[in-house]
C-alpha cells in the first residue's frame, strides 16, 4: 500500500471512529453506558456497530468489491476467522465485503474503545 493510500485509510478511520463514538455516546447518554455496552453488546441497542459499518461503507463508498480490497489491503496484517464464511455459499463479492466490513468492524470497535476510555479518563 502506499504512502498516500495509508494516509487516505487512517484519516476515514479517524472519520468514522469520530462518528461512531459521537453517536453511541448519545443513544447510551454518556461515555461509561456506551463503553459498557461496546464491551458487552457491541451489536446490540444503542450501539448497533454493524449497522454503523453498513452505513459508513456506503457513504464512503467502500461497498463493492474494490471498496472492500483497499480496507482489506490497508487491514492485511490483522487476523481473521475464515470459519464462519466456509460454512456459507457466498460469491466472491459477499466474501470480501463481508471480510473487510468484519475487520474494520474490530478496529473501528478497538479505537471506539481507546477514545471513551480516555474521554472517561480525562474528562473530555
Amino acid at each position: 500500500m502506499k504512502d498516500y493510500e495509508k494516509q487516505y485509510f487512517n484519516t476515514i478511520l479517524q472519520i468514522a471512529t469520530e462518528r461512531f463514538v459521537e453517536r453511541v455516546i448519545q443513544r447510551c447518554e454518556g461515555a461509561k453506558n456506551a463503553l459498557e455496552l461496546l464491551h458487552t453488546d457491541p451489536y446490540g441497542n444503542g450501539v448497533w456497530l454493524e449497522k454503523f459499518i453498513d452505513a459508513f461503507f456506503e457513504e464512503f463508498l467502500f461497498d463493492n468489491p474494490e471498496g472492500s480490497c483497499f480496507i482489506l489491503q490497508a487491514l492485511a496484517k490483522r487476523r481473521y476467522n475464515l470459519q464462519p464464511i466456509l460454512q456459507q455459499e457466498l460469491t466472491v463479492e459477499e466474501i470480501v465485503e463481508k471480510m473487510a466490513k468484519e475487520v474494520f468492524g474490530q478496529l473501528l470497535k478497538q479505537k471506539a474503545e481507546e477514545v471513551l476510555e480516555q474521554h472517561l479518563a480525562f474528562g473530555g
